[in-house]
């Protein structure tokens, strides 16, 4: 039974020398890029200039409807969220069920595996 132990870490080496990629348990930033071309038209993600929407640079910490500049519904200026991936991910979901009288049009993600790899790209586009 010993031998199973050094056998799998033999394995793991060959794979990792062959160039497999680990499967990515919080999204594939390149995925989620694609993704976020749904957000583009209203959201800038690497630019601090609003569109439609409030730009998304520095958005993980950030409160909600704290974008200088930017004209937000009462609703989500008055929510006390702080964005983070959890109420990012909630939020791409299902906008107007997760904060009710926000002015957010885009109707959401369906899939699961669509909202982690738009918060691992946000990670990294979005950061200061």
């Amino acid at each position: 039974m010993s031998y199973r132990w050094p056998l799998l870490s033999a394995l793991v080496l060959v794979a990792l020398s062959m160039g497999v990629a680990p499967v990515r348990a919080d999204g594939d930033p390149e995925a989620g890029a694609t993704v976020f071309k749904k957000c583009a038209a209203c959201h800038n993600a690497d630019e601090k200039k609003n569109k439609v929407g409030p730009y998304l640079v520095g958005i993980f910490g950030r409160p909600a409807g704290s974008v200088e500049g930017f004209k937000y519904s009462k609703a989500m200026s008055e929510s006390g969220i702080v964005w983070s991936e959890e109420t990012i991910s909630e939020y791409v979901k299902q906008p107007k069920m997760f904060l009710k009288g926000n002015r957010m049009a885009f109707a959401g993600l369906k899939k699961d595996e669509d909202v982690a790899n738009l918060i691992a790209y946000l990670k990294q586009a979005t950061a200061e």
